[in-house]
């Protein structure tokens, strides 16, 4: 990062100009440890990377910022794609918009609705896991993790199970290709109308024949009295595509490359698996890899920051959860800690929706995998590295242990 501190006048810039690139490519936690080390300098500064992006690194800023959407939109999600083709629903969306959206999808993910699903998630997490356990290794991210929440989001929306490998590849396709695989995101945005293809054809065989399942019960959604258009069921549909493939897989990604390298917290979970839940807190405040964008609808001075109309922020969640002002130790792993308020599933809003799910999910994995594999490394010689961005995500992680 090239640091530049002239202000447009010629005097000293009050706040750190660089060109930083949030999405590169690097060694585990680089992404936010760089935002750990920002926050050391400031809590924001200007990056003149491409289109030019303001970053926000402290909780105080981004708590408030996501809470604040007359300000913040939602509209815009990438700082480097201020005006997108496409329009997610209803992350894209603002209020009121997004509070109906907000309403006709609550009632299916209350902590009542996910704990019926309790027995489902945890035969699959076990049907999983016997697959490759007396084999000693497993590839977790492509044997386990991208494969247990996805089936049972598939299962949850009405989604045919054999159509798993397909929606795999579209996943990848639209949020993690490799690097230098598709700069121009033609791939990525040729998945995405594949996905809404795939989803136009199920709609209609859902209105002749509806089930008990999620996509089902959307066909009868009524926004202010009237059925809700098909471009913006698709629109929704490519929404709970990618959130229910990728979220939760990559938090396990996180969460046993921890594990696999600091075998006192390992053995401790075996040993005294009520200490899990506590762990998934933990795991999702010092892992948060959500890193979301804003675009600013009004000439504003926030928190000393000039921001102005148009403007794109960068708002990483890591910048609050890892913020020693709001945590003791935030840069330690610490399953004791006495209060845990982090935000790793954002604020404001656009709260996540499939929280309680997602901790379902988590505690679940942890609990199963060390019932029957409660010993494992990282398999060496397997270079493991980390992709920034929107998401922050683990791309590789081999496991050992002994047959």
């Amino acid at each position: 990062m090239t640091e530049v501190r002239t202000a447009q006048d010629g005097g000293a810039c009050p706040y750190p100009v660089r060109e930083y690139d949030n999405a590169t490519v690097g060694p585990v936690l680089s992404a936010a440890e760089g935002i750990d080390a920002l926050r050391a300098e400031h809590p924001f500064m200007r990056s003149t990377f491409g289109n030019g992006f303001w970053t926000f690194t402290n909780a105080e800023m981004i708590r408030e910022a996501l809470q604040h959407p007359d300000v913040f939109s939602s509209s815009v999600v990438t700082v480097q794609d201020p005006d997108p083709p496409y329009k997610w629903i209803p992350e894209m969306l603002d209020p009121p918009e997004h509070t109906t959206w907000r309403q006709l999808l609550a009632p299916h993910f209350t902590p009542k609705a996910m704990e019926r699903l309790e027995d489902k998630v945890r035969r699959r997490c076990v049907s999983l896991i016997e697959g490759f356990a007396d084999t000693g290794h497993c590839d977790f991210l492509r044997d386990f993790a991208w494969r247990y929440p996805t089936t049972i989001f598939m299962e949850l929306m009405g989604l045919p199970l054999d159509g798993l490998e397909q929606f795999l590849e579209w996943e990848h396709q639209i949020l993690h290709p490799s690097a230098g695989d598709d700069p121009e995101h033609t791939q990525g945005m040729e998945a995405m109308m594949a996905v809404m293809g795939y989803f136009a054809e199920l709609i209609e065989e859902k209105r002749a024949h509806p089930g008990e399942d999620l996509l089902s019960g959307s066909l009868e959604w009524r926004i202010q009295g009237q059925p809700i258009p098909m471009e913006d069921l698709l629109s929704w549909c490519l929404l709970m595509f990618m959130a229910g493939l990728d979220t939760v897989s990559i938090q396990l990604g996180y969460s046993f490359w921890h594990l696999a390298g600091h075998p006192d917290d390992r053995s401790r979970i075996v040993q005294d698996p009520a200490v899990i839940p506590a762990a998934v807190e933990e795991f999702l405040r010092y892992f948060s890899f959500v890193a979301p964008s804003r675009k600013v609808m009004a000439d504003t001075d926030f928190h000393g920051c000039p921001l102005k109309k148009g403007d794109m922020v960068f708002v990483p969640l890591s910048g609050a959860t890892r913020d020693p002002a709001q945590f003791e130790d935030a840069g330690t792993v610490l399953f004791d800690r006495a209060q845990n308020n982090h935000i790793a599933f954002g604020a404001g809003p656009h709260r996540c929706l499939g929280s309680h799910l997602a901790r379902r999910e988590l505690r679940v994995a942890l609990e199963e995998w060390h019932r029957r594999i409660p010993d494992y490394r990282l398999t060496d010689g397997v270079e493991i590295t980390e992709h920034g961005g929107g998401l922050y995500s683990i791309d590789r992680l081999q496991l050992s242990w002994q047959a």
